[in-house]
């Protein structure tokens, strides 16, 4: 991966001499394991389907700084049987990095942090045992494409869980339009008795037929006023941990400064059912380190209880958000 921050070697020294210090020591004076300031909102794009932007470190001064992402997702129908689409449907990850954030970098080392950026996404969000249950339309005939799309649109720091919790927000806040499958039946007419010219608005003997036909060809999208039903799983999508090590030493959230004078990181990827332990959906480790198999798993241990903490934090926002939502959504509709 490209060097994204450039320090000089006092001041990577000095980094690493703090952090092994007792207690150890951090620029801004947080602990080794807190996060800085938190920053989310649903719901910020009025064309997508779920949308959400999360900034991690804001200067509560200056009102500017830290790391920003911005999340959406857009659903598409697919055929399924020319080939474009897959039965039950598919979700395509992409993320895009701003030129400002990344300042340093040169136009082709930007295109490589994407591609890398999009990789570890979709490949912990597209596998099969988070797909949603609700991406069908037609068997064989018709499915949904979930695009979901990540600007980076500044980096002080710690993108890899700005991601995750972006993508997380953005996936919580998606709404599938409801469907309803529909069939165009020829009217039967009896020979031997002549034909009315007159047309029959008889619902039983319609050649349009909007019930749930199993041998329908096409669908239609009832008008609801809550834009359609949540996705399917939402609980189960992933967030991750990125654990910074330097010696002996790890720690959390890292700045763009710290993450220059670690010299290894391991972003893990967790899943959280309610109804059984945590799942670990990826492991990477990032940087030119080593580390031992015995440190490996301690390490994996911590990462699971921050990842626990972490999401039992997100999941509280999300239920505030939607409560506000929803809330503002209905008393806009009982006004009309």
């Amino acid at each position: 991966m490209a060097n994204l921050t450039s320090i000089s070697k006092s001041e990577k020294s000095y980094i690493q001499t703090a952090l092994e210090a007792v207690p150890p020591l951090r620029e801004d004076g947080r602990a080794l394991y807190d996060f800085r300031a938190v920053l989310l909102a649903t719901g910020v794009a009025p064309l997508a389907n779920g949308s959400a932007r999360i900034n991690i470190g804001k200067n509560p001064e200056e009102g500017a700084g830290g790391t920003e992402i911005l999340a959406a997702t857009k659903l598409e129908v697919e055929t399924v049987d020319s080939g474009d689409g897959v039965d039950g449907g598919r979700i395509v990850c992409t993320v895009t990095c701003s030129p400002a954030a990344y300042p340093l970098l040169s136009m082709n080392a930007l295109d490589e942090l994407q591609y890398d950026y999009t990789t570890t996404l979709h490949q912990v969000l597209s596998h099969p045992s988070l797909h949603p249950r609700n991406l069908g339309i037609l068997p064989r005939k018709k499915s949904w494409l979930l695009n979901l799309d990540l600007v980076v649109l500044s980096d002080a720091g710690n993108v890899y869980d700005a991601m995750f919790m972006a993508a997380r927000a953005a996936l919580w806040d998606t709404k599938v339009p409801i469907t309803r499958a529909v069939q165009y039946t020829a009217k039967k007419s009896s020979s031997s008795k002549p034909v009315d010219e007159k047309m029959d608005t008889d619902e039983s003997s319609s050649g349009f037929d909007t019930r749930q036909i199993p041998s329908a060809q096409d669908f239609d999208l009832p008008d609801y006023w809550d834009e359609g039903e949540v996705l399917g799983g939402r609980e189960l999508w992933p967030l991750a941990v990125t654990l910074n090590i330097h010696s002996s030493v790890h720690f959390l959230d890292a700045t763009s400064k710290e993450e220059a004078a670690a010299p290894l990181k391991m972003m893990a990827a967790f899943a959280f059912p309610s109804t059984s332990s945590p799942t670990i959906q990826a492991v990477r480790l990032l940087g030119p380190g080593e580390l031992q198999h015995a440190r490996l798993q301690t390490l994996l241990s911590e990462a699971e209880r921050f990842g626990q903490e972490m999401y039992d934090a997100l999941e509280i926002k999300l239920r505030d958000e939607d409560f506000r939502r929803n809330h503002k959504a209905r008393n806009r509709f009982a006004q009309r």
